[in-house]
């Protein structure tokens, strides 16, 4: 029998997934950074040229994941990308058994060095849900550092029947204010607290293709990260979604 690898192991040799920087007024953590103000005008005011289209998305409150395609093998990473069958978190376990169960659907929309990136549901951290669907909800697929633009991400899921964020608005410039009044009550996933905010994805159209230039996030100033988690409360753990539960 071969070694299992070492929980530090990462398969990719990098992280699943970087971080997305804020819009000016959303709250920040000490490892965060703000989007420069002229970039954060495309996003809330004004787009350079007639080129260029944005995507507004809900941001959720959950578990940063990815599913890595290596040869016919599903990896399931945490955003670190290690092995999340070997996390010492109960939550990240349960990712890797779904995407061990749910294989072939991510072999429907994945190619071979791909990952499809979203957001794990099952444990709270900082909002509860009454989720309308399964708790994976994918919203980048990626290619090393590469992005899929939006109409593309949406396009290839379907194919594995997964769910994408809740769509705010695509079009021109979107302003905060609007972005989180359109999230009020529950926002798309059924949040039972205020959505945390929304991601704002920059595109830009170049001849007959189209290249994501940058993502921006607004998260609400009063939300606490993880104020649900048990290493945070001294309480249970809060469960979305447990696979002995009726599942969507």
């Amino acid at each position: 029998m071969e070694p299992l690898p070492e929980p530090d192991f990462r398969p990719l040799g990098r992280k699943a997934y970087g971080s997305i920087p804020h819009l000016p007024g959303s709250r920040t953590g000490p490892a965060d950074r703000h989007l420069s103000p002229a970039l954060a005008r495309i996003c809330t005011e004004r787009v350079r040229d007639a080129r260029e289209h944005i995507v507004v998305l809900e941001k959720l409150d959950g578990s940063c994941v990815a599913a890595a395609r290596v040869g016919d093998a599903v990896l399931a990473l945490g955003r670190e990308g290690r092995l999340a069958a070997r996390s010492p978190n109960e939550s990240r376990r349960l990712w890797a058994a779904w995407v061990a169960v749910h294989t072939e659907r991510f072999l429907a929309v994945l190619q071979p060095g791909e990952r499809l990136v979203g957001e794990w549901l099952a444990l709270a951290h900082g909002t509860r849900y009454v989720l309308p669907h399964e708790p994976f909800v994918a919203f980048d697929l990626m290619r090393d550092g590469e992005r899929l633009p939006w109409h593309s991400v949406t396009e290839r899921v379907r194919a594995g029947g997964f769910v994408t964020p809740g769509l705010i608005h695509e079009g021109g410039p979107l302003g905060i204010e609007a972005a989180m009044e359109r999230l009020q009550g529950g926002g798309f996933h059924g949040a039972m607290e205020p959505v945390e905010g929304a991601v704002w994805r920059v595109e830009r159209r170049e001849g007959s293709a189209v290249r994501v230039e940058f993502l921006a996030k607004y998260v609400r100033p009063e939300k606490v990260d993880g104020s649900l988690l048990p290493e945070n409360t001294g309480r249970a753990a809060v469960w979305n979604w447990r696979p002995e539960a009726p599942q969507p």
